[in-house]
C-alpha cells in the first residue's frame, strides 16, 4: 500500500486533473459541441484524450523525479526516490509505460492526435533532462508541454487546428511564468522576476479577455476570468511582497491549480458554458488532491 502510494505522489495527481481540464478546453477551441456532431463517437474520443494526457502528463513529472533522483537527495528528500521507497528503475518504468498509454491513446484518437502526443512525450522529456536548467528556455519548455496539450484537445477537430493554433501560446506564456516563478521555490526568490510573472499573467488575462470580446462571449467569460485572476494574483502579491521559499511555493501550487479556471474561461469563450462548468467542477478534486499530494 505505502508503494501504490509513492507511485501516485511521483504523478502529481493534482496537476494532472489540470491537464485534463487542458485537454477539454481545447475540446471546446475545436467546436465539436457547437457543430452538432453525433454524441457517441466525440464522447468516445473525448474519453481517449483524457486518458492520453493522464499517461503524459503522468509519465513526464515521473520523469522529472528520475532525473532528479541526486538532487532530490538534498532539497527534496521527502520525495519516494530518495526515500528509498522507489527505485530509480521502478520509477523509469512506469514513467515509459504512462507515456506509451498516452501516445496509443492519442493514436486511437487519429494520427494527428497520435504525433501531437509523441512530440509533447518529448518536450516533457528533454524539459526534465536538459530544459529546466537553462533559465530562459526552460519555462518556454515547459510551456510549450501544456500549449500542446491544450491542442492535443483541438486536434478532436483535425482542420481547426489550422484556425487555432496559435492559441497554444497563451499557456505557453502562463507556464513559462509559472515556471519563473518556481525557480525560488526552495531557496527564495527575487521580487524583480515575480513582477515579471505578473506581468505575463496579465497578458494571459488580456489575451482571453480579447478573445471572449472576439467571440462576443465576454459576459460569459468574465466569471471565470475573475476567478482565474483572483486565484493567481493574491498570493503572487504574497510572494512578491516577501519572496520567500514558503510563499513562492503557495503562488507555484495556486498557479498550478488556477489553470482549471483559466480553461473554463477558454470554454466560455467559445460559446461552451455547459463545460466551462464542468471543468470548475473538476477544481475540488485537484484541491484535495493538492492537500494529499505534492504539487511542485
Amino acid at each position: 500500500m505505502k508503494k501504490t502510494i509513492a507511485y501516485v505522489k511521483l504523478m502529481r495527481p493534482a496537476n494532472i486533473v489540470t491537464s485534463i481540464a487542458d485537454v477539454l478546453a481545447g475540446v471546446a477551441i475545436s467546436g465539436i459541441i457547437l457543430n452538432g456532431a453525433g454524441f457517441a463517437e466525440p464522447v468516445l474520443q473525448v474519453v481517449l484524450l483524457c486518458i492520453s494526457t493522464i499517461g503524459l502528463y503522468g509519465g513526464g513529472v515521473v520523469f522529472n523525479d528520475v532525473f532528479d533522483a541526486e538532487l532530490d537527495k538534498i532539497e527534496r528528500p521527502e520525495r519516494p526516490i530518495p526515500m528509498g521507497i522507489i527505485s530509480v528503475k521502478e520509477a523509469s518504468l512506469l514513467g515509459i509505460i504512462l507515456l506509451l498509454a498516452g501516445i496509443i491513446a492519442a493514436f486511437l484518437v487519429n494520427p494527428v492526435s497520435g504525433i501531437i502526443s509523441v512530440v509533447i512525450a518529448a518536450a516533457a522529456i528533454i524539459y526534465d533532462k536538459w530544459g529546466k536548467h537553462h533559465a530562459f528556455l526552460g519555462p518556454v519548455n515547459m510551456g510549450l508541454c501544456r500549449g500542446l496539450n491544450l491542442l492535443l484537445g483541438v486536434s478532436i477537430l483535425v482542420a481547426q487546428l489550422h484556425v487555432s493554433w496559435y492559441l497554444a501560446i497563451v499557456p505557453v506564456i502562463y507556464i513559462a511564468a509559472i515556471t519563473m516563478i518556481s525557480r525560488g521555490e526552495v531557496h527564495g526568490g527575487k521580487s524583480k522576476s515575480l513582477l515579471f510573472a505578473g506581468f505575463l499573467y496579465m497578458m494571459v488575462v488580456l489575451s482571453i479577455s480579447l478573445i471572449s470580446f472576439y467571440n462576443n462571449r465576454v459576459i460569459l467569460t468574465i466569471f471565470f476570468l475573475l476567478l482565474f485572476t483572483g486565484m493567481i494574483f493574491i498570493p503572487l502579491f504574497k510572494a512578491i511582497q516577501l519572496p520567500a521559499g514558503k510563499n513562492i511555493g503557495k503562488a507555484v501550487k495556486a498557479g498550478v491549480i488556477a489553470l482549471i479556471f483559466m480553461d473554463a474561461s477558454w470554454a466560455a469563450a467559445f460559446g461552451s458554458p455547459g463545460l466551462a462548468v464542468f471543468i470548475t467542477l473538476l477544481l475540488p478534486l485537484s484541491l484535495y488532491l493538492a492537500n494529499k499530494f505534492s504539487v511542485t
